[in-house]
Order: C-alpha cells, then sequence, then structure tokens
C-alpha cells in the first residue's frame, strides 16, 4: 500500500465535508428543532406528542404490522434461498426465483398500493377471480401485503448471498454422523445464518416501519408513523418542532435494530473454505419446497399482474373494452412527460455521482493510509439506518431558506446519501479483494497513484461499478419516502406525482406511469447484468 500522497486528502476531504454538511448537519438540526419551542428549548414538545393518543397508537400500530412483516418475509426470503442453494428442485425453476422475486424492487412502493387495490378490492381482479372478497384490504391488511412485496426481495438478496458461504459438506457430515432431520438442519443451516436471518428481520422491520408509500395507498384509518409525519408537515398548518420530534423517535427502532445486529454478530462464523457438492436427491424435499417457493412468487407477482391489465382497458373493471387510450394521453400529456423525465434526470445524476462518491470512499478505506478513513464505516451505518423521510426533513429544516430548496441537486444529494451505504459496501467488498501491492508495483514502474487506479484498479472493479450504477439509478427512480418532503411543482417526479393522482382517482395514469418506470429500470437492470456478464467473459 502506497504512503499518504495529497491527491488522497484532496479525494477524502471532500467526501467527508460533503456528509457533514448533507448527512451530520441535518440531522444535527433536526434533533435541536425537536426541543425548539416558543419560549426556549425544552422536552415540552416529546411530552405534547407523546400524550396524543392517535400519535401512540400510530406509534402502535407501526410497530405491530411491521413486527409481523419481519417475521413472515424473513420466513419467506429463507424458504426460498435454502430452495435454491439446498434442493434439486428444476434449474430454471431457480433461475426464475432468483430474477423474479426482485421484480417488486423496479417499481415505487406507493404502485403497490394500488395494485393491491385494483386486486384485491370489490372489483378487483382477483376478486373476481375467487368470486369473493377475500379480506379486507385497507388498514392492517392491506399494509402486511404491501410491506411483505416490498421487503421480500431485500431480505431474500441478504440471506441469499450468505447462503453461497455455507459449506454444504457439513450437511452430508451430520446425517452421517447419525443427526435427525431437524438437528442437522439447525446446526448446518440456521445456526450459521442467525447474524443474517437477525439482519433480515431487523432490514423488513425498518423498512416497514419507516415506509410512506404503501400507507399512502391502503393505510385507511390505520394509522401509521410516517403517514403521521407526512401529515403533521404537509398539513394545513405544519409543524415543524412537532414534526422533528417525530422523526426523532423514528430513528429509535434503527437505534434498537443495530444494538441487536451488534449482539447477532457474534453468532456469525465461516468456514476457512466452501466446498461446492451437490445436494443429494430428494424427491418429497424438492417437490414441496419447489410448489411453496413457485406459489409465493406466484403470489408476488399476481398482484402487479392488474397494473398491466387495467391501463389496456377502456374503463376497469367495468368496461372491458381494449384499448391504448390511457397510454396515448400519457404519452400527450407535456406534463407528466415532464415528470418522467424529471425522473430520469435525477436518476441518472444520483447514479453517476453517487457511484462516484461511494467508490472513492471505498478506494480510500480499503486501499489507502490515511487516517480517520474508517469515518466513511461509520458514514455507512448511519445512512443504512437513518430513514428516507427522516432524512429528507432535516434537509427540508436545514435548506428551507437557502438556494438549495425547490431543486434538483437537493433531491439528488438526499437520494446519493440515502442510499449510499450498498454501493460503498458493494466497492469496498470488491477492492478488498485485490492483491494490495499493485500500487506499490505500479509506483516502482513510475505510475503515479491516479494512475494506477485508472488504469489497474478501475477496470478490475468495473463489473462491481457496473452494479453500483445499476442500484442507484433503480432506487432513485422509485424513491418517495427520502424526497416527499422536498418536490416541487418544477422538481416533481414520477412517484411524487402518482402520490398527487391519487388524489383525483386518476388511476390509469397511475399505472401507465408505473409501467413507465418499471420497464425503464427494466432496461437498466437488463444493460447492467450485459456489461457484468461481458466483463466477467473478457477477464
Amino acid at each position: 500500500m502506497p504512503k499518504a500522497k495529497p491527491e488522497m486528502r484532496i479525494i477524502f476531504i471532500p467526501i467527508v465535508l460533503l456528509f457533514i454538511v448533507f448527512l451530520i448537519l441535518p440531522l444535527a438540526v433536526l434533533f435541536i428543532r425537536s426541543f425548539e419551542t416558543g419560549q426556549g428549548y425544552s422536552v415540552s414538545n416529546y411530552l405534547t406528542i407523546l400524550a396524543d393518543q392517535e400519535i401512540r397508537e400510530s406509534i402502535g400500530n407501526s410497530m405491530k404490522v411491521s413486527g409481523v412483516t419481519a417475521l413472515i418475509t424473513t420466513v419467506l426470503a429463507f424458504i426460498l434461498a435454502y430452495s435454491i442453494h439446498c434442493t434439486r428442485i428444476y434449474r430454471p425453476l431457480k433461475s426464475i426465483i432468483r430474477t423474479g422475486i426482485l421484480i417488486p424492487m423496479l417499481l415505487p412502493t406507493i404502485t403497490y398500493g394500488f395494485a393491491i387495490m385494483y386486486s384485491f378490492g370489490n372489483q378487483g381482479l382477483i376478486t373476481k377471480i375467487f368470486g369473493r372478497n377475500l379480506f379486507e384490504i385497507y388498514g392492517f391488511n392491506g399494509l402486511l401485503i404491501g410491506y411483505v412485496i416490498y421487503t421480500l426481495p431485500s431480505a431474500f438478496l441478504l440471506i441469499h448471498n450468505s447462503f453461497k458461504y455455507i459449506d454444504k459438506k457439513f450437511i452430508v457430515v451430520s446425517k452421517l454422523m447419525g443427526d435427525g432431520t431437524l438437528r442437522s438442519f439447525m446446526n448446518t443451516i440456521v445456526r450459521p445464518l442467525w447474524g443474517t436471518l437477525g439482519g433480515a428481520f431487523v432490514l423488513s422491520f425498518i423498512l416497514s416501519f419507516t415506509d410512506f408509500g404503501i400507507p399512502a395507498s391502503v393505510g385507511g384509518t390505520y394509522n401509521v408513523v410516517a403517514t403521521q409525519l407526512y401529515q403533521v408537515m404537509l398539513g394545513a398548518i405544519p409543524d415543524f418542532n412537532n414534526g422533528a420530534v417525530i422523526a426523532v423517535l423514528m430513528l429509535i427502532p434503527a437505534a434498537f435494530g443495530v444494538v441487536l445486529l451488534t449482539y447477532l454478530e457474534k453468532f456469525n462464523f465461516h468456514y476457512d473454505k466452501v466446498t461446492e457438492i451437490e445436494m443429494i436427491p430428494n424427491k418429497g424435499r424438492d417437490s414441496v419446497l419447489g410448489l411453496i417457493s413457485s406459489v409465493i412468487l406466484i403470489g408476488l407477482l399476481a398482484v402487479f399482474a392488474v397494473m398491466f391489465v387495467a391501463p389496456l382497458m377502456n374503463g376497469y373493471p367495468y368496461d372491458l373494452t381494449f384499448t391504448f387510450k390511457h397510454f396515448v394521453d400519457v404519452f400527450q400529456s407535456s406534463d407528466l412527460i415532464n415528470v418522467y423525465k424529471n425522473s430520469l434526470l435525477v436518476a441518472g445524476l444520483t447514479a453517476i455521482v453517487g457511484t462516484i462518491v461511494a467508490y472513492a470512499a471505498a478506494i480510500i478505506n480499503v486501499r489507502t493510509p490515511i487516517k480517520g478513513k474508517a469515518t466513511f464505516d461509520i458514514l455507512s451505518m448511519v445512512t443504512n439506518t437513518v430513514p428516507g423521510m427522516v432524512l429528507g426533513l432535516s434537509y427540508l429544516l436545514l435548506f428551507n431558506n437557502s438556494s438549495l430548496k425547490g431543486t434538483f441537486t437537493i433531491l439528488v444529494l438526499c437520494t446519493l446519501v440515502h442510499y449510499f451505504t450498498t454501493p460503498y459496501l458493494m466497492a469496498k467488498n470488491s477492492l478488498a479483494k485485490m492483491n494490495p501491492s499493485w500500487e506499490t508495483t505500479a509506483e516502482l514502474l513510475g505510475d503515479s497513484w491516479l494512475q494506477t487506479i485508472r488504469r489497474v484498479i478501475l477496470p478490475n472493479s468495473a463489473s462491481t461499478v457496473i452494479e453500483m450504477v445499476s442500484y442507484y439509478f433503480i432506487n432513485a427512480m422509485v424513491t418517495i419516502s427520502g424526497i416527499i418532503f422536498l418536490v416541487t411543482a418544477q422538481t416533481s417526479v414520477v412517484a411524487s406525482k402518482i402520490k398527487e393522482l391519487q388524489h383525483f382517482a386518476k388511476f390509469n395514469e397511475v399505472f401507465v406511469l408505473s409501467i413507465l418506470i418499471f420497464c425503464t429500470n427494466l432496461i437498466i437492470k437488463l444493460l447492467g447484468d450485459y456489461f457484468q456478464k461481458r466483463q466477467s467473459n473478457s477477464r
């Protein structure tokens, strides 16, 4: 590893300043604002909020539905990952599961609610198939379905990745040692995954607890904390101080999550070497898990089927005449097309700038000797636990009277910071696997540190960079929680426009815009996968 050089500090210092100004400072202002009253600073705002019966109920409702969601999601994600890694089910089915489970990530969460309404409502597609209402969709049931769909892909990816490091040889050894099925399963599969399963539970809980999109559409009278924050801040008379209190309270589950994950870390262990073996065929196991996995996937995707059907009907569900009218109307509406262009602009800038920042931070941390470089690990942990709505509100409080207010710049910066953790960890893990002596060798050959990055390091991590760009772009296209307090009429994006169209019951436009986001993200995902595959084949 080379000695610290001026160019390393030139990269290190601006990134640290970026996070001080757009993460630490806004959160500090939010925290201080929560204690501000007309008579100075006190805890009276907290006492007022906690004395409010409706808000206490909302917090309790959020805890309840998020806890149930996290439990269901973790179990379903485990079943899907186990089916892929520990069974001999039909190989194409495994590929379908791996791909299909990620589809919800390509859509904004607010769309989930409308899809649930059009699937399970009185005139819903699934309701018509079964001939009756299966359950009440507004309130707890609708939120639970929406949250499970929303959190399942993320939980699956987490568990699926950890399964790659489980040595399945020990399953065979356990059987040979005479262990029963349950004992073998617990010792060779569950025990090595305790930390990951806990992580999936915490991740699902926090994502559900802080999401705004789903309760905005199917929450009904079942109030949750995210909608309470929205009503306090964007009601007839915005209350910034009480809004800050609710936002701070939303950070508490995240703090508990970090504590729980730290505790669960002691259960994690790794094998020095992972042996690749083919699982022993078991028709009963493979048939059951193949069927369960198929049902989970079909159930997940069936909810979104109506999204592609409704806008092709003249007036779903009453007039089922086929038409392209709704698509034509959207494409002829300069307002809606401008909103779509805004989304592309924000997503594109976030993907480019975010990838540069996250990659540069990872390089400084992994491949330089600069003091204080571990700061980026701390920052990534903070951005991972701060909800999007809380971050967006903190920006509103800090930059409300600045030139950044109502600009695309603030949307890009908020989204960049909010989704920093995953791209940063992608780059960090990739760079850590490279030969640590490359920079020293290049320096001996006369190359500068920046030349080495450009000629050696970057080409060898190109696949990861492509994945980072794809991740940032897709999340920037679908996010709503982080930017709901920051968009204006001029900077409105598709996800926030969908929220506006909801008030006018323009669901055809909602679905057409959702399909636009879906197709755009799908193209980016396929392009990313193509270039990653091409990069892998060229090495």
